[in-house]
């Protein structure tokens, strides 16, 4: 366990100008943040300076779009960038270059990955290290080491897709194979793709010392327990009932169903279910943590808390530090939940490629979540054995690639032809 005084943490902010120079902007930091959210890629800083005179020139017009920031930690026993970013957002205030104070948002390296799209082909066979170096290699990405997963992937074609979401999708993959979960993170300029939880200097917080706030959340309220696969109906209406997937049953029958269509073999059906299962068959389970600042802290580190309800190693999922108020709030998940078993089968691969059989004006069976948009942002109501109409189909790359009647976005796993 790793210890620091938090009283002796400085920050200093350094502005890097369009042709090099370096300017220390500390004194002039109204407020200082950083953050790294859950399913992002890049870290995202934030500052709001006063606008200064430096050299003749007010500050906001210095520290300019393309500009970089970047912020110092020293601790007492050492110190270290623990952020970075171009500038991306300058906005000098309601009245202009006059404005006392002005905010600017930066971006990490990895930011022009979110906000990219390409058509990339993966033959069968093709390694996650060599589909995501190819991806590094391909936007001038400077990497610092790979230490990240390199296991064989089906035949996968990626049409008009953010390359932010390819290479998650291409991690998840490899981690649904066996590999360990990993993270893809910019220190200093440099992007390196890491095990979660490696990290080699691992801080303790407790509810005598440094946890300030805890917040522990389970939820079964969206559980499901069972998934019933029904074949196609009689004359009268029957269907009959093929298969029966429990999972946890020890909290009730929370049922949903799946309904077989002529084009899927059992086997087929089976995967499916497993795969609603997999996804909507444990209690979910927010985990916060408040706490005095420790700057080096990063998202996907290993840390070990004893407070409240919590007792031993988590990984951190998303992390915010504010420098104003020397604080951190971090989401976590237990080390435990962290570990992915291997749930890929050929069977299951056969599935997939079926869901990309629909088509626009389908009539489909949907079991599952409607969310806000294809890529699965903003999951809503769940729906049991609902028939309606695909009315929208885009790049079946994406999480939720068909958009049903009015309610929204839907998984290909969720969805058969009625």
């Amino acid at each position: 366990m790793a210890t620091i005084d938090i009283s002796k943490i400085k920050y200093r902010v350094i502005l890097v100008t369009s042709s090099g120079k370096q300017i220390d902007v500390t004194q002039a930091a109204e407020s200082i943040g950083w953050e790294e959210g859950d399913a992002e890629l890049a870290m995202r800083t934030a500052l709001s300076l006063h606008n200064i005179t430096y050299e003749g020139k007010k500050l906001s017009s210095i520290a300019q779009p393309g500009c970089i920031v970047a912020i110092i930690a020293d601790w007492g026993t050492g110190s270290d960038e623990v952020a970075r970013g171009t500038i991306v957002e300058w906005e000098p205030g309601e009245i202009g270059n006059t404005a006392t104070i002005f905010d600017i948002m930066a971006y990490d390296e990895l930011f022009n990955l979110q906000q990219s799209q390409d058509n990339r082909y993966y033959a069968a066979g093709t390694g996650t290290k060599s589909a995501i170096m190819g991806i590094f290699n391909d936007w001038g990405v400077p990497v610092e080491k790979y230490e990240g997963p390199d296991v064989a992937h089906a035949k996968t074609p990626f049409k008009n897709e953010y390359l932010s979401n390819i290479l998650l999708q291409l991690l998840d993959d490899a981690a649904k194979k066996g590999a360990p979960k990993c993270i893809i993170r910019a220190t200093k300029g440099k992007v390196s793709v890491l095990p979660m939880g490696s990290n080699k200097t691992i801080y303790h917080f407790d509810e005598d010392t440094n946890a300030t706030l805890v917040r522990d959340k389970i939820s079964t309220a969206d559980l499901v327990t069972r998934v019933k696969v029904v074949g196609k109906e009689d004359s009268e209406g029957r269907q009959p009932v093929e298969a029966v997937l429990d999972g946890q049953t020890q909290y009730g029958i929370r049922q949903r169903i799946y309904n077989r269509s002529e084009d899927d073999t059992l086997a087929t059906a089976k995967s499916a279910a497993q795969e609603m299962l997999n996804e909507h068959g444990k209690p979910a389970r927010t985990i916060v943590l408040e706490a005095p600042d420790v700057p080096m802290i990063r998202k996907g580190d290993k840390i070990h808390v004893k407070a409240g309800t919590l007792n031993g190693y988590y990984i951190i999922k998303a992390i915010r530090h504010d420098a104003g108020s020397r604080t951190m709030t971090m989401e976590l998940e237990d080390e435990a939940d962290n570990t992915t078993v291997a749930n890929t089968t050929q069977a299951l691969t056969a599935a997939a490629s079926s869901y990309g059989e629909f088509n626009k004006g389908d009539i489909v069976i949907l079991n599952g979540p409607v969310y806000r948009d294809s890529y699965g942002n903003g999951q809503g109501k769940t729906f049991t054995n609902r028939k309606c109409t695909i009315t929208i189909k885009v790049d079946t790359s994406r999480p939720c690639p068909y958009h049903v009647d009015a309610i929204g976005w839907v998984k290909p796993s969720s969805i058969t032809k009625a």
